[in-house]
């Protein structure tokens, strides 16, 4: 059991628990094949197959009109998890990318957003510029839900990165711990997303490098014994919490550079015309793509 420090907290902390047992249990039954991202992996730039170029620039297209409807982190996150796991068991065709990321898309927002700022298919379509029509999405929207066995709603990195946290702060008496800003973090994943290599490690090791990273880029020293606790609960190995957090290191060193290509909304903002502006009169205002908040102080 993961240590407390009052009396207090260690009701919250056993509920914690409880939710953390739950979705480490759930977890394995949820994971991309591995063997098909492979396929993808050692795929050439031919526009005949698949390719990890291809699928990041689609999960950044996902990034960019989930920021356009203002949807949550929740959607995105969940989105790249289907897409992957697709991906993973079907052998897609570039062609056949906008209307497969569109649709896991979709499935995600419908699953993690409320009812009245679910957009209409039609609008999506149009917003995202995809090349098909509603119905071509919607027996895509099927083949999805046939492959992925129905099972859309799974535990995602975003889930055991908030629940950690929440057990980080619950665990530590100290000030310092709110350092640990929780949108900074889920920033850092948002990118970590982007990252085609990331879809072959499990969320829970994802979430915990990437608060391992920030707690030793922040020195707070006093948190180091719950990381550690974590991953013991987690049954993470050192090996892999240290080669998954260099790797994140290095994907947000990248990410900070003036040499990466962010996800941008202009390529969306064209498109809308005054009527379409009007009809989207429900849906959140377009705003600047976020960067990370600093630190405080197989379709054939």
């Amino acid at each position: 059991m993961i240590g407390t420090e009052t009396q207090e907290a260690s009701s919250e902390i056993l509920a914690f628990e409880s939710q953390l047992n739950a979705q480490l249990e759930q977890e394995p039954k949820y994971q991309p094949r591995i063997n098909g991202l492979k396929v993808i992996e050692s795929a050439h730039e031919n526009g005949i197959r698949m390719t990890v170029r291809l699928r990041e620039l689609e999960v950044k297209n996902l990034l960019s009109l989930s920021q356009f409807f203002g949807f949550s982190t929740d959607a995105f996150v969940l989105a790249v998890s289907l897409l992957d796991r697709f991906l993973g068991l079907i052998k897609v065709q570039p062609k056949h990318l906008c209307c497969v990321g569109l649709c896991c898309f979709y499935l995600a927002v419908k699953v993690t957003e409320e009812e009245h700022s679910i957009p209409l298919a039609s609008d999506l379509i149009r917003i995202s510029q995809c090349r098909f029509t509603v119905s071509d999405m919607m027996r895509m929207e099927s083949i999805i839900l046939e492959k992925l066995r129905w099972r859309v709603k799974s535990p995602t990195a975003l889930n055991f990165l908030r629940l950690y946290h929440k057990i980080i702060l619950n665990c530590s008496a100290s000030e310092r711990n709110m350092v640990l800003n929780l949108e900074r973090l889920e920033s850092q994943l948002k990118a970590c997303n982007c990252r085609f290599v990331f879809s072959k490690t499990k969320g829970s090791i994802l979430a915990l490098s990437i608060l391992a990273l920030e707690v030793q880029s922040q020195k707070l020293h006093e948190l180091m014994e719950t990381i550690e606790s974590l991953q013991q609960h987690s049954k993470i190995s050192d090996h892999d919490l240290f080669h998954w957090r260099e790797l994140v290191a290095k994907c947000l060193a990248e990410y900070s550079s003036s040499r990466c290509s962010r996800p941008s909304n202009k390529k969306l903002m064209w498109i809308v015309s005054r009527r379409t502006s009007r009809q989207l009169h429900r849906y959140h205002r377009i705003t600047p793509l976020p960067t990370i908040p600093e630190a405080a102080t197989f379709i054939e």
